[in-house]
């Protein structure tokens, strides 16, 4: 069966409708994002991919927090269905409604560390299995992982840091739930104010890791911080160490030009 074909299947199977056209959209450098055009003239949009069901029971866990993301509409094998949305500009209204969504979302707590399923982002597997504490999570699942594919002196690096994460991070902060990947271009800003989470990498944790990528390529407004509201003493000293996962994901999927990212958080953590 061709794309089309799949994506006409699950279409009609979840809403009785037949697609018309597609389109591509923004954001699927890991995987195919398309615009839907039905039958009776409305639209979704569909992602493409392995694990489009693990995405899918993350997006209804965000949403089971109360937190905005897109609905889900319709699952295949490969394909998911999803509300479409509209899109606008940033504004301070936007960025107030995201620091509410994410309280909402960081309010939700689970039962410990991590997630029921592994993840991915493209070939960069994000191990998941829970941990007796928060150091030993982040070292084992987050960053020792990377260490067989870094440089040596990286990954020397990266071990010393490791092992004394536990002088970083806290020991046993309340799992929350995260988004995961939650960079500005995970966020879809929308009219009136609105912000939705979108493209989830949902696990239990310190909710200072998703503010800590938040802030990785640039640092929301005042807005956002005075509606998400104070964040713990030391958050900053230890955002670094937050922001060292998303570096070392970039190095692995994108090259040589993020191993500066990876030095320069190193080298504020003292390794």
């Amino acid at each position: 069966m061709d794309r089309l074909s799949r994506l006409d299947a699950v279409t009609r199977d979840a809403l009785g409708l037949s697609v018309r056209g597609t389109r591509a959209l923004h954001g699927g450098s890991l995987s195919e994002v398309l615009l839907l055009k039905l039958s009776d003239g409305s639209s979704a949009v569909a992602k493409t991919g392995t694990r489009v069901a693990t995405e899918a029971e993350m997006l209804r866990a965000i949403a089971k927090a109360d937190a905005p993301a897109p609905k889900v509409l319709g699952l295949g094998e490969d394909v998911l269905l999803l509300e479409a949305l509209p899109e606008t500009g940033a504004t301070t209204a936007g960025w107030q409604a995201l620091g509410d969504g994410l309280r909402a979302l960081h309010a939700r707590s689970g039962p410990g560390y991590g997630w029921p399923q592994d993840y991915a982002f493209g070939s960069v597997t994000i191990e998941n299995g829970s941990a007796p504490d928060w150091p030993c999570f982040w070292a084992e699942r987050r960053l020792l992982p990377f260490v067989d594919s870094l440089p040596s002196g990286l990954a020397r690096r990266i071990e010393a840091l490791a092992a004394r994460l536990d002088q970083i991070l806290p020991h046993a902060p309340l799992p929350c739930l995260l988004h995961g990947d939650l960079w500005t271009g995970n966020v879809l800003f929308g009219p009136n104010g609105s912000a939705h989470l979108i493209d989830p990498a949902c696990y239990f944790g310190d909710p200072e890791v998703d503010l800590a990528m938040l802030s990785l390529f640039g640092r929301p407004p005042p807005a956002f911080d005075r509606r998400y509201g104070p964040l713990q003493p030391g958050a900053a000293d230890r955002r670094a160490a937050y922001q060292l996962w998303p570096a070392l994901v970039h190095l692995r999927l994108f090259g040589s030009s993020y191993r500066g990212m990876v030095e320069d958080r190193l080298s504020v953590l003292g390794v």
